[in-house]
């Protein structure tokens, strides 16, 4: 079983970011498909991305939905450095603050993870 933690680094706004953010959804799907551990992480402008994807009407909620199980969480610093704080508040993604109010990407390291980012 591989231990993959996934870290979405792109900002909504750009074709190029939404298909980033896609990408690291369907390598999610794959990887849960094949029963490994994953394990998403919002991270920098990244978290702007979680009130996007839980809108219902954005194109990329249904994989969102599928690997919504793996998401580990948004970092608390960062979605409110990009004033998306009190959106992310209003999904079920968990505000991280393991590290100076940032998760830590060091302990899925240390927990044997693999680190991939888009």
């Amino acid at each position: 079983m591989n231990k993959i933690a996934i870290v979405v680094l792109a900002e909504v706004g750009s074709h190029e970011a939404l298909g980033r953010i896609v990408n690291a959804l369907e390598f999610a799907k794959e990887l849960q498909d094949h029963d490994d551990n994953v394990k998403i992480v919002f991270d920098g402008a990244g978290t702007t991305w979680v009130p996007e994807l839980a809108n219902e009407e954005h194109d990329a909620h249904p994989l969102y939905q599928a690997v919504k199980g793996n998401i580990h969480g948004a970092c608390k610093f960062c979605s409110k450095a990009f004033g998306v704080i009190n959106e992310v508040r209003k999904t079920d993604v968990k505000l991280l603050d393991d590290y100076d109010d940032h998760p830590s990407l060091r302990s899925f390291i240390e927990d044997g993870y693999q680190v991939v980012t888009f």
